[in-house]
C-alpha cells in the first residue's frame, strides 16, 4: 500500500522489493496492522512530509532473505520488525541504561536505508521512499538486521505483531 501524497487514499501496486545487501534482511510480511503512528505520518500531521512512501511499522513475519554479514537469521526465522533498533556496538547499545542507538534510533524522515542511502523499493524504476526502517504495509520489506527481533516460532505472528511497536 504505497502513500502516494499525504491524506490522499493509499494505493495498492506492485512494487520491486530489491534484495537485501550488506546488514539487511529482506521478510515476508505475514501480519501487519495500523498505529495511530502510521495514520498521524500519513497525514503528514507537523512534520516534514516524506512522499511517496510504504508505511506500516506494527508486524510480524519471517526472514525471506539474508544479506552479507548477517548471521544471527536465516531464511525461515519469524520476526517482528521494531523502528528504534540495536547495532549492539554503539556506546548507547552497551550501556544498561539507554537503548536509543546511535546508528538505529528512530529517524521519521530518513526514507532510505542507512549503508546507502537508496530505497529498496521502486515502481517503475522510481524509488519509494521507507518508513520508520520497517515499511510493513507491503508484502515483502528490507529491514536493516539491527531492526529485526527473532522471536519463537510457536508465538501466533497475528497477535504478537502488534508488540512490533
Amino acid at each position: 500500500a504505497v502513500a502516494w501524497e499525504a491524506g490522499k487514499p493509499l494505493s495498492m501496486e506492485e512494487v520491486e522489493v530489491a534484495p537485501p545487501q550488506a546488514m539487511e534482511v529482506r521478510d515476508k510480511i505475514l501480519y501487519t496492522a495500523l498505529c495511530h503512528t502510521d495514520v498521524y505520518f500519513w497525514e503528514a500531521n507537523g512534520q516534514t512530509p516524506v512522499f511517496p512512501r510504504i508505511l506500516g511499522h506494527e508486524a510480524g513475519g519471517i526472514v525471506e532473505s539474508d544479506g552479507e554479514g548477517v548471521t544471527e537469521l536465516v531464511p525461515g526465522d519469524h520476526v517482528l520488525p521494531v523502528f528504534t533498533g540495536e547495532c549492539k556496538e554503539c556506546a548507547h547499545c552497551m550501556s544498561e541504561e539507554s537503548n536509543l542507538c546511535d546508528l538505529l534510533r528512530i529517524n521519521v524522515d530518513r526514507g532510505v536505508m542507512i549503508d546507502d542511502g537508496q530505497s529498496r523499493f521502486t515502481i517503475d524504476g522510481k524509488p519509494i521512499f521507507h518508513f520508520l526502517g520497517t515499511s510493513t504495509f507491503s508484502e515483502y520489506t528490507v529491514i536493516h538486521v539491527g531492526c529485526v527481533a527473532k522471536i519463537d516460532p510457536e508465538a501466533p505472528l497475528d497477535k504478537v505483531c502488534l508488540l512490533s511497536c
